[in-house]
């Protein structure tokens, strides 16, 4: 037993020191990785900064950058769209209604005048057939003056006589009824004007009709 005992005290420093070298060991092993570690978060600092300086987002932090679209903003922008669209149908709408009324007034203005031009025609045909002596009758001179005051009217609503005798044929102002040999005009002029028609500002509203020269 003594022997033992010898051999214990004398392993005992030598197992002291074993341990004191794993310690050692240890420690070091750990100062590395701390050194390493820091002089990680070192570089990905200064990368970060570096980065950040040029106006490039860090790595992983592209997502948080972007913002999420907001769902109020994506209805208020609908809702712009809708009301963009519903101003401009509205639009298209206005101008459709003033479009039919215009029209609408124009076509009831030509068939009043359509109407009104047979009794113009009296009038000038019982003026014509009048003598000298009759027009000088009190009764014929307030004819004239009634079929005057007609015809000024009729101007200022944009209402005149479309010019036919001597004027060269035009089928969008004049209906040809009839043909005859003449002298007195060239062929193809208008050399007689059987009903005056009349135009209404750059519409027709009756054909002249009309005989043309041979």
């Amino acid at each position: 037993m003594g022997k033992n005992k010898d051999k214990k005290k004398n392993g005992e420093p030598e197992e002291e020191s074993l341990n004191q070298e794993k310690e050692k060991d240890r420690a070091e092993t750990e100062e590395t990785a701390e050194e390493t570690a820091d002089a990680d978060k070192t570089a990905e600092a200064e990368e970060a900064e570096a980065k950040e300086g040029s106006g490039e987002a860090p790595a992983g932090d592209e997502g948080s950058s972007e913002e999420k679209e907001d769902p109020r903003d994506r209805k208020i922008a609908e809702l712009n769209e809708k009301v963009l669209r519903q101003m401009a149908e509205f639009d298209n709408f206005r101008k459709r209604t003033e479009k039919e009324k215009s029209e609408t007034f124009a076509n009831g203005e030509k068939t009043v005048i359509e109407a009104i031009l047979p009794v113009i025609d009296n009038f000038e045909r019982a003026l014509e057939m009048a003598s000298e002596e009759k027009k000088e009758d009190p009764f014929m001179e307030g004819m004239d003056k009634v079929y005057r005051q007609l015809m000024d009217e009729m101007d200022k609503l944009g209402v005149k006589p479309i010019t036919a005798l001597g004027e060269t044929f035009d089928p969008n102002l004049h209906n040809a009824v009839m043909q005859e040999e003449t002298e007195e005009y060239e062929s193809g002029k208008v050399c007689k004007e059987l009903q005056k028609g009349y135009m209404l500002n750059d519409s027709v509203v009756r054909h002249s009709m009309v005989s043309v020269a041979q």
